[in-house]
């Protein structure tokens, strides 16, 4: 194995730790065709339109001055340690793009020497992949906490996407695994960047060639389960965020137990909480597609999401007088409340019924989970009422039918909620 071929195993393996670049995880080989999605740091993403987007997602080192207890990279973790050149990361993108390999780039890094320091060579990189290689694919490139605006303003004229992870939730639970880090280096430089995009998109109303500046928007990460913060807490924290910073995503990363000497962190043999993140990003999924508010799923006296149901059908059964939905009078946003009904499949309800009272055959193909949406909605055909039926018993019976979440993929790799 080459020098280089090393290199990329280890800061590849070291970058799958941070999910706020979308991997589906493919196994598919190269047979004879074009492209290989099975070569070391290939993850994909996805477009709003739903376009699959091979990237090629490393560390461009993973020494770090930090000493975060729940991270891979930290400062006393006995791993072995790599770092790229500037060039060794710009030829790699190029001769994987040449080879059909990948369509675009996910570049972060630890942090050696200091913020400045490895911010200025992620910049390099990027610049030079646009104007010496004329290269035009995907590129997301990682903010580093504490760099000079200077070099971030800069950056952001060349990457598409730009993120910074908050790390943990919470302040408290940050200072718990890693004390020298806090909120505010990260809030600084995603309002610098919300700041820059608004004021590039005001210009870009008056000027007729204003260069792009971070055009896919920018996103963070959280660490779920490594800090005792409630659901609560937690979504309290992305509604804040989404709503002061105006970001593309949050992404919520189930904690895996690297660190077994750590008394505040997990022990390991507990496994990622993954049941607990899908939930979250189901809550999410409310939040910015289906017009709910944050009060209405959580709050001080519901801290913390079922497990066992999706967080709509936990509202549906904590608010029976909403119910059942007449469907044929009911409006849209009223219909995606049901559960088991989707946005696409409440506009076709809105559509059909246009041309005739809607009976339940007719709901049954429309694509929605009808074991789930029958015990909250009425057709025209429908002699049954919710009013008839306790919530614990629509609950068991609901659980009887299957799994409460219907599994179709998104495109963001997340399980959809209906």
């Amino acid at each position: 194995m080459s020098r280089i071929e090393e290199k990329l195993k280890i800061l590849a393996d070291a970058a799958k730790y941070d999910v706020s670049c979308s991997s589906s995880g493919s196994k598919r080989k190269n047979k004879g065709g074009i492209g290989d999605a099975s070569a070391s740091g290939i993850c994909h993403t996805y477009t709003e339109d739903g376009r699959c987007v091979s990237l090629l997602k490393i560390l461009l080192t993973n020494h770090c001055i930090y000493d975060c207890a729940f991270c891979v990279s930290r400062k006393s973790n006995d791993v072995k340690r790599a770092a790229f050149t500037v060039e060794e990361v710009v030829d790699l993108t190029m001769n994987f793009y040449r080879r059909n390999y990948i369509e675009g780039l996910f570049l972060s890094s630890g942090i050696f020497k200091n913020a400045d320091f490895t911010m200025e060579r992620l910049l390099r990189i990027v610049k030079k992949l646009r104007t010496e290689e004329r290269y035009n694919g995907y590129i997301h490139l990682k903010t580093i906490p504490g760099a000079s605006e200077e070099l971030i303003r800069e950056a952001g004229l060349y990457a598409d996407r730009m993120s910074i992870n908050l790390e943990l939730p919470t302040e408290a639970g940050l200072k718990m695994v890693a004390p020298e880090k806090d909120h505010e280096s990260v809030r600084k430089p995603l309002a610098f960047v919300n700041e820059q995009m608004q004021s590039y998109k005001k210009e870009s109303k008056l000027i007729r060639h204003v260069p792009s500046f971070v055009p896919a928007g920018q996103s963070t990460q959280m660490v779920i389960g490594a800090t005792p913060e409630s659901d609560f807490e937690i979504m309290n924290v992305a509604d804040e965020y989404y709503k002061n910073y105006k970001l593309k995503r949050v992404y919520y990363s189930g904690y895996i137990p690297i660190n077994n000497e750590h008394q505040a962190l997990p022990q390991i043999g507990s496994a990622p909480p993954l049941i607990r993140e899908n939930r979250l990003y189901q809550t999410d999924w409310l939040l910015r597609f289906y017009d709910f508010k944050l009060d209405e799923i959580l709050h001080p006296g519901h801290k913390n999401l079922e497990l066992d149901i999706d967080p709509k059908l936990d509202w549906a059964l904590r608010n029976p007088h909403f119910f059942p939905v007449d469907i044929n009078k009911a409006d849209y946003k009223m219909i995606i409340r049901i559960p088991g009904i989707g946005r696409q499949s409440a506009m076709k309800i809105v559509n059909a019924r246009k041309f005739g009272k809607l009976r339940e055959y007719q709901i049954r193909k429309m694509g929605i989970a009808f074991n789930r949406a029958r015990y909250f909605m009425v057709c025209a055909d429908t002699p049954f009422t919710l009013g008839n039926m306790a919530m614990d018993h629509v609950k068991k019976r609901i659980l009887e039918n299957g799994n409460s979440t219907y599994k179709r993929k998104l495109p963001t790799g997340q399980l959809t909620l209906f």
